[in-house]
């Protein structure tokens, strides 16, 4: 087995954060599987979402991605996509399937033969073109063949692209920082400035700054408000707390600055957003 625990897709997994419309008519169940033992410091995670929708009808899945690189290998395309820095669409039809890989935030140049992944933010490249995946697609190709959703074939697909993972060369000691400083973000909700950010992780603001840019194409103050979003979208989605209550938990001034970052990324003020998914945020 490639993949250590098995499916989770039964249980709320913590990317869900990231899933606008993982409550949204017939959005498609999502399958997810975690790396094996020697892959830690280059998968976070595989998800293998599997659709089969009426004729005529299309979802569109709405995602404010996290900060990694992904591989994406679908029965048409097979990419490479940089982070998107603001709010990523894919309109599904008829019936489907991909097998999607997120990396750990340090693990782009190693894993794609590169120098650098942060010339990679909000574009994709072809993935056959790629070191160490020249066989791959054919592989998953051929395991997902026939009953894609079938949780064998998952296991075969992942370890087609487990075994071309394990030909690229080891993140260095800048990639395995960038994963701290990344867990430290995402676990941390008390982290609201990059100077903190700074100081915790040990570094200098500057070579925090560097740090992100050549991995992601990002800055550490991005990596700050997209958690601050995932938690938002979550509380939206899931809870009950007032938007002055939420905006005051997640550090902005204002529920007025909560109401306009929220806006300018996903395109929805919070309370549209929460109204949407069947469930009204309570008045201030």
């Amino acid at each position: 087995m490639p993949c250590r625990d098995g499916d989770l897709a039964r249980t709320t997994h913590p990317v869900d954060r990231a899933r606008l419309t993982e409550r949204a008519p017939l959005a498609p169940p999502v399958h997810r599987y975690l790396p094996a033992d020697d892959l830690v410091d280059r998968v976070r995670h595989y998800w293998v979402p599997v659709w089969d929708l009426p004729a005529g009808s299309e979802v569109v899945e709405q995602v404010l991605q996290y900060p990694a690189c992904l591989m994406v290998i679908a029965s048409d395309y097979a990419r490479l996509y940089g982070v998107t820095t603001g709010l990523s669409s894919v309109t599904l039809a008829g019936c489907g399937w991909a097998v999607g890989v997120m990396l750990q935030p340090g693990a782009g140049p190693a894993v794609f033969g590169r120098d650098a992944a942060g010339d990679l933010a909000d574009r994709h490249e072809n993935l056959a073109g790629l070191p160490h995946f020249a066989d791959t697609i054919r592989r998953v190709h051929q395991a997902m063949d026939g009953s894609p959703d079938l949780a064998d074939r998952h296991t075969s697909a992942i370890a087609a692209v487990e075994d071309a993972l394990r030909r690229a060369p080891a993140p260095d000691g800048d990639a395995l920082l960038l994963n701290r400083v990344v867990d430290l973000v995402e676990s941390d909700p008390s982290l609201l400035t990059v100077a903190d950010l700074a100081r915790r992780c040990g570094v200098g603001e500057r070579r925090l700054q560097r740090l992100t840019e050549r991995f992601l194409g990002l800055s550490p103050k991005w990596l700050i408000q997209r958690r601050r979003l995932h938690e938002a979208v979550h509380q939206l989605k899931h809870g009950t707390t007032a938007l002055a209550r939420l905006a005051a938990d997640l550090g902005y001034t204002d529920q007025a600055h909560f109401t306009r970052d929220f806006r300018r990324v996903t395109g929805y003020a919070p309370g549209q957003f929460s109204r949407t998914l069947g469930r009204d945020a309570r008045a201030p």
